[in-house]
């Protein structure tokens, strides 16, 4: 009997995926954990693999088609065998493999995703329009299902929205709702006219890129997470120290950064301190038994998070050797789901950049994540006495939801434990 692979969940987000391009020909055999096709999520292109054995019987999506996820995308047979593909993929089906359980469901509801969209203003059942036109949609009562737009890309624009409210009714002006003196108790303030978008004729706007366009979204929802902040300033002088003398006993390739010693000291702290280590789900706080840490890693035109997993678990030339490979395979487009996914806890460092502070931007579904800035000299006072001190500023957002203040600023002071002793994370 022929299987169906179909579009997998590669992460909790994740609605839809770009088939870039079949690696496995027509016709051609097929193994377990042989690379089918190259697809393209919100977070990187990555290669999915097979969980059947046979022959690759049939293309169900074209390359370039943007496809819901659990939709059937091919069809793997026996040799020989012969499959009307609108039967084979009411059964057998199967997710290719991927870094995160499936919907529950049958496949057989989906439909087949084709290349087309239904409107340039679509993706999907993804709508595609600036805030302010979804404002103004929204204030005159207007679905933005039909409407077409004339923006980058078809994105809806204010001026599609005012094109539609003036074809329903030209000679009637939206006004503001008129509330009597007697239906409230206090002043009411009305909501102000939305400004103009205003594009200078001499400009042009630069269409986002997909990693872009991703970027841009998840902020936005990570944004709504409440957010505080903690920074504490770190004694890196004895880390500095202790990492000169390891390196001078490794090949440059081997070399310890920073940036190491900090990922397995964040992940030891995490031990004591479950809620730093969990996500807020809709009915509850979920710990996560792993702590596998997110480290961003700058591309062009856009960052992506690599996960090291079981951090804690992990001697530093290890932890340095897996951060160096993510990064690369993350530069080169090469990345498989488990490398992007999975992470509970996340470091953004711009160390590099002579940064003295910064705060960075909670991951959902973490529960905080550390800024790590600039190693630096700068005048302290030790015992009274005014010398030259190294060290580094490092800032913890977390979500209020998950913690609080006294945890997190615990976290920091123990934190300390192990950046400001460093010979405890060779242990």
């Amino acid at each position: 009997m022929a299987d169906t692979v179909i579009m997998p969940k590669l992460g909790f987000d994740m609605a839809e995926g770009t088939l870039v391009r079949w690696v496995k020909p027509l016709g051609v055999g097929v193994s377990k954990g042989d690379v089918l096709a190259e697809i393209e999520t919100d977070k990187a292109t990555v290669e999915v693999e097979s969980n059947f054995t046979g022959v690759m019987n049939q293309y169900l999506v074209e390359e370039g088609s943007v496809v819901p996820v659990n939709t059937p995308i091919a069809i793997i047979a026996a040799p020989g065998e012969q499959v009307d593909g609108a039967v084979a993929i009411t059964h057998n089906a199967a997710p290719a493999s991927s870094a995160a359980p499936q919907s529950a469901g049958g496949i057989h509801d989906l439909p087949v995703a084709s290349g087309n969209k239904s409107s340039p203003g679509h993706n999907g059942s993804r709508i595609k329009a600036s805030p302010l036109a979804k404002r103004v949609a929204e204030k005159s009562g207007i679905s933005l299902d039909s409407i077409l737009g004339t923006g980058p890309n078809g994105r809806i624009v204010r001026r599609d929205v005012e094109k539609v409210i003036q074809s329903i009714s030209p000679a009637s002006p939206i006004k503001p709702p008129v509330i009597s003196a007697g239906s409230v108790s206090a002043p009411v303030r009305l909501p102000e006219p939305a400004a103009e978008e205003f594009i200078p004729s001499t400009d042009k706007v630069i269409p986002l890129t997909r990693l872009r366009s991703v970027i841009a979204r998840r902020m936005v929802e990570a944004k709504q997470v409440p957010h505080f902040y903690l920074t504490h300033e770190y004694d890196m002088g004895p880390m500095m120290k202790l990492r000169k003398e390891i390196n001078e006993m490794l090949s440059e390739e081997e070399r310890l950064s920073v940036n190491d010693f900090i990922v397995r000291a964040v992940a030891l702290t995490l031990r004591a301190f479950p809620n730093l280590n969990a996500s807020f789900v809709s009915d509850g706080i979920l710990p996560h038994s792993s702590v596998n840490i997110g480290v961003a890693v700058a591309l062009d035109g856009g960052l992506m998070t690599v996960v090291i997993r079981n951090a804690d678990q992990k001697p530093l030339r290890q932890i340095s050797s897996e951060v160096k490979s993510l990064a690369e395979k993350a530069r080169t487009g090469k990345m498989k789901p488990e490398d992007i996914e999975g992470s509970t806890f996340s470091i953004s460092n711009l160390g590099m950049y002579d940064v003295q502070d910064f705060t960075a931007i909670i991951n959902p579904p973490e529960a905080a994540i550390l800024a790590v800035s600039s190693v630096r000299q700068t005048p302290v006072v030790v015992d009274g006495n005014l010398t030259v001190g190294t060290r580094m500023n490092a800032t913890l957002s977390a979500d209020h939801r998950i913690t609080d203040g006294a945890e997190a600023a615990l976290f920091m002071k123990k934190l300390a434990d192990y950046l400001e002793k460093p010979v405890r994370l060779l242990i």
